[in-house]
């Protein structure tokens, strides 16, 4: 007699999990970092991890691209090129991914296509396998050349629909861009929700759309920013995309993408499988707990896990932390919340551009300088001045008339694609370098997208090792530490706890006076209370040297000071130049010329018209270009080049004609 076996409904379940597997592409090396430390790990960090990541089993590993290129020259000062070598020399199973902002490389503008081609061909080179490439406005036109010089070296091209929400983005308006990226021979297509705005209904319906239409494999890409991206993934995978992108969890959510050990248990009871290695991703995510606390920086942490105001300004998440840390910059991280309200109105003026890099960078600064300032458009970047020309690409919708006149002025847009109306930039690029600086082709393309932050990591790169400054990113960290230690009453050992409450209590009544340091005599002791907290130190004996002579007493009718109390004398500010000044409007860099080897606005003893550019201030990314108020006479120049400058300081003293 035959044994009668009974099927139940999970077995069939199981019996299926291998017949559709779901690809995960890992972003803890790229984007999550970006979007929760502001970039700031180091190659290191990652090359003490790697190979265990390789070995999970993931899609594709984000390693390289976005902000990281520039970050690593401004604040790690690494090469970012020696960084894709060496993780490439360890990753042996997973192909290594980078995202590539389409005609703008790396960068906050358009580079000639002779950038764009040897740029790509050195990425294959160093170990790139697959480019997701997008344009921030979705105008094609500024991919053509990126996807042809992938398809031309080997490499995977990836297109992207950059997504977001307006009056003039549609499904049907989203398919008409996929169909023409295809066109131009893209291997897969990603859905780059760069703000975590695509609801779990809208990616279902917009990924159908897809499927329907265009028979391409489909990736999607969210952040966990509103609390939507996991049910996000689950309707997008359901309707037939068969890729997402997640991190290692404590590298996760707020601002990040899901994390791969919630999307799995989720798919686990269906019929899709990831297959990946559960004990290597424990190794993982114990790896990234303990390095968290070395490298988040507290200017860039959420207030809260789930931030509902970004289906309001749609900043992306790999922004959100930047920008947190700009405003800190700039000594205005308390009007962040007015820069979000700001910020959508900005877009609109400007026609609904999807908000990832660049656009991102330029509108959302306008909004900060548009705060900033007090009065809207009064300061305007070159970039956001570009944008206004048409040099990044159309505009998904009109720009506001009024505001794009203000910008502008006289100026008319261009019509055709930007990229055509830039000459090549390699025959030339170092002219007036030091050749000496130059190690390899690299550094050329480094150089091309990001000049000054270029030539100041290579001058520090070729001093002598223990000549070298302190690295930016490693100060960054020593203020933070420095700035959460409260100087315990421990650091006078020898004071009782009543008498430490009593200078405490001194300090305050007299904190307003601003002394730089003030000295009290207790017992015998002589406490210094300044900035860096309180020390003691014992009054000088017969034979050591003489403790400070008392203070003088004070003029009559003038306030008296507390008994054993000096106060050191205040530096004498610097004497303010005689005449007008043309004052920083915000914390930055200031610059005399346009770029390295390009020659300055303005010198000392020029005449110079009402609205000419006079120099520049580089803040947050951005150049924003100073104008004259008024015909001047340029009498001295106050700050050097490549120096910083603070809001309101003085730079160059000029004369009224």
């Amino acid at each position: 007699m035959t044994k009668k076996t009974t099927i139940k409904p999970q077995d069939i379940v199981r019996d299926s999990i291998n017949h559709i597997p779901l690809r995960i592409t890992d972003t803890t090396l790229r984007d999550a970092h970006q979007s929760l430390w502001a970039t700031r790990m180091r190659t290191d960090d990652i090359m003490h991890i790697i190979d265990v990541i390789d070995s999970v089993g993931y899609y594709s590993l984000e390693v390289w691209g976005g902000a990281t290129f520039d970050v690593c020259l401004r604040f790690l000062r690494e090469d970012p090129w020696e960084r894709l070598r060496q993780i490439k020399s360890r990753a042996k199973k997973t192909p290594l991914q980078m995202l590539l902002r389409g005609q703008n490389i790396l960068g906050y503008k358009n580079y000639p296509d002779d950038v764009v081609d040897r740029f790509i061909a050195l990425a294959v080179q160093n170990g790139v396998d697959i480019f997701r490439i997008f344009d921030a406005l979705n105008d094609t036109r500024n991919l053509e050349v990126a996807i042809k010089c992938v398809k031309k070296y080997g490499g995977h091209a990836q297109g992207t629909i950059s997504y977001t929400v307006s009056p003039v983005h549609t499904v049907e308006n989203y398919v008409k861009v996929a169909k023409e990226q295809i066109a131009m021979g893209i291997d897969s297509l990603c859905i780059k929700d760069m703000a975590g705005i695509l609801t779990p209904i809208a990616a279902e319906r917009l990924v159908s759309a897809l499927v329907r239409e265009t028979k391409i494999p489909i990736q999607v890409h969210s952040h966990a920013t509103s609390g939507m991206a996991s049910s996000t993934y689950v309707e997008a995978v359901r309707a037939g995309a068969g890729a997402i992108d997640c991190a290692i969890s404590p590298m996760a959510g707020f601002s990040s993408q899901p994390p791969v050990e919630t999307m799995l248990a989720i798919f686990s009871e269906t019929h899709y499988n990831a297959s990946l290695d559960q004990d290597a991703l424990r190794q993982v995510c114990k790896f990234f707990l303990e390095l968290a606390p070395t490298r988040q920086l507290n200017a860039h942490a959420a207030d809260n896990i789930i931030d509902p105001e970004v289906l309001l300004h749609h900043i992306p998440g790999g922004m959100i932390s930047n920008l947190r840390g700009q405003l800190a910059q700039q000594g205005a991280l308390d009007k962040i919340d007015q820069v979000f309200d700001e910020l959508p109105r900005v877009r609109a003026d400007l026609g609904y551009p999807p908000l990832v890099t660049p656009t991102s960078q330029i509108i959302g600064i306008q909004a900060v300088m548009n705060v900033i300032s007090g009065e809207r458009y009064s300061l305007v970047s070159q970039e956001v001045k570009d944008y206004a020309l048409g040099l990044y690409g159309r505009s998904p919708a009109p720009m506001d008339k009024a505001i794009v006149k203000k910008i502008l002025g006289k100026e008319k847009p261009i019509t055709g694609r930007p990229a055509d109306l830039l000459k090549p930039m390699l025959p030339d690029a170092t002219e007036g370098i030091d050749p000496k600086l130059i190690r390899k082709e690299e550094d050329i393309i480094s150089y091309c997208l990001f000049p000054e932050v270029a030539l100041d990591y290579f001058k520090w790169r070729a001093l002598p090792t223990d000549q070298r400054p302190p690295i930016p990113a490693d100060v960054e960290l020593k203020k933070q530490r420095d700035a959460n230690k409260p100087a315990p009453p421990s650091a006078v050992p020898f004071l009782a706890q009543a008498d430490y409450d009593n200078i405490s209590h001194l300090v305050d009544k007299i904190g307003s006076l601003s002394f730089s340091q003030i000295t009290i005599q207790h017992g015998g002791s002589a406490i210094s209370i300044n900035a860096s907290g309180v020390t003691a130190a014992p009054l000088a004996t017969a034979g050591s040297a003489a403790p400070a002579a008392p203070a003088p007493a004070p003029a009559a009718g003038s306030p008296a000071k507390p008994a054993a109390v000096q106060a050191a004398t205040p530096a004498q500010p610097v004497a303010a130049p005689a005449g007008p000044t043309i004052n920083a409007p915000l914390n930055g860099t200031f610059y005399r010329s346009p770029g390295p080897g390009k020659p300055e606005f303005c010198k000392e003893g020029d005449v110079i018209e009402a609205g000419a550019s006079v120099c520049i201030v580089e803040a947050m990314k951005l150049f924003n270009p100073i104008k004259a108020p008024f015909k001047c006479k340029i009498v001295k120049m106050l700050v050097e080049h490549g120096k910083p400058v603070k809001k309101d300081e003085p730079m160059v003293s000029i004369e009224k004609l």
